[in-house]
């Protein structure tokens, strides 16, 4: 029997093909490889914000805050059940994050929760885009207004969603991507800072290269900058030729990736519908691309039938664990919300690779328990 994957990289000749173009082009670095899946990333959300192409999700995070001028003393508000990447990435500046606690039904940031962690000291919100839900960012933006903060957003399970009948990406003031190895689509690893923030835009493409100015603009024509400058702190963050190689062959196939997701949830959502102790959380499924499938296992078993799936070679898993739990960033507080849905979330396996078999297979299992 085989094991079925929680997730999984789904790539094929054509990522193979690509890497090697550029291998035998000898040039693996940054260069207009990176330029070209930045363009095609814009063509696909149909914006003309400005993307700048990092080499991880967490850089691309890091990247957006540091440059907004946020660091030692600063403070950054952002839910609790994120992975702790959204976490390091704040502290990574010198800032705090705060922790937040969640609603229960999506998983997002529960800004009368968050109000009450507000200080003089705030200086920016960081909305987690939990299984690939943003419906609520509307009273993000307008919280953040109120309170004069900026908003970045942690979009790494989004890309090819549709808020109000746009792609993510196209519509807010810094939007950041992951393209890891398990996303929607992936570049092997990298990431991706969006914004309509000229100034933020050309500091960001300046701290990726190790805080040298222009040196983007060297990199794009094949060139280096022998004569440089620098006056801001940097980082080797810049994606490869070779990431980008891999991540415009996966942009070509994003449609095709997108249409199985949703074909998995929608089977899902039919096959556990009205199951005793499951409950779905409450996304607009249509427009999203679920980057992990989250069911809440409400009567104390979530434990059991992890057990249960993994005897039966089906992987799952639980995103995520509450961060202000975690020595690191443990609250004097509590966040009942959180705490309660770190006992209870559950994944099941999603990706663009898993057969309706083995669907089935998972269905099964989790009625077999459940049921009983």
């Amino acid at each position: 029997m085989n094991t079925v994957r929680l997730s999984k990289s789904c790539v094929g000749q054509e990522e193979k093909d690509a890497v090697c173009r550029v291998i035998d082009a000898g040039y693996l670095g940054m260069g207009k490889d990176v330029q070209l899946f930045e363009e095609e990333i814009a063509d696909y959300l149909g914006t003309e914000l400005e993307v700048i192409c990092v080499n991880t999700g967490t850089a691309a995070l890091h990247l957006a805050l540091l440059c907004l001028d946020i660091g030692s003393g600063d403070e950054v508000l952002v839910p609790s059940i994120t992975y702790v990447a959204s976490f390091q990435a704040i502290a990574a500046t010198g800032a705090k994050p705060i922790a937040c606690d969640v609603t229960a039904d999506r998983v997002f940031i529960d800004l009368e929760d968050a109000a009450k962690r507000l200080t003089k000291r705030t200086k920016a919100i960081m909305p987690v885009h939990y299984a690939s839900d943003s419906q609520s960012m509307d009273a993000v933006y307008a919280f953040a207004a109120i309170h004069g903060l900026r908003v970045v957003e942690d979009a790494a399970h989004a890309f090819g969603c549709v808020r109000h009948g746009a792609r993510v990406g196209t519509v807010g003031d810094v939007i950041c991507f992951s393209f890891d190895g398990i996303k929607n689509i992936t570049s092997g690893e990298g990431g991706a800072v969006i914004t309509g923030d000229i100034e933020l835009a050309r500091r960001i493409k300046d701290a990726r290269l190790l805080g040298v100015e222009k040196d983007t603009d060297k990199r794009y024509q094949g060139q280096r900058s022998w004569s440089l400058d620098v006056k801001h702190q940097g980082y080797r963050y810049h994606m490869s030729n070779l990431m980008a190689a891999i991540g415009s062959e996966q942009l070509k196939k994003v449609n095709k990736f997108s249409e199985h997701r949703k074909a998995c949830v929608t089977r899902y959502r039919a096959g556990l519908a009205g199951v005793k102790g499951l409950a779905f959380l409450d996304l607009n499924y249509a427009d999203i691309v679920s980057h992990i499938f989250v069911v809440r296992i409400t009567d104390g078993r979530r434990d059991r039938l992890m057990e249960r799936l993994r005897s039966k070679k089906i992987e799952c898993g639980i995103h995520y664990m509450p961060n202000h739990l975690l020595d690191y960033f443990k609250t004097p507080y509590s966040l009942p919300t959180a705490e309660m849905l770190g006992c209870e979330l559950l994944s099941l396996p999603l990706h663009a690779d898993l057969s309706f078999a083995d669907q089935d297979r998972v269905i099964a299992e989790v009625l077999k328990l459940l049921a009983s």
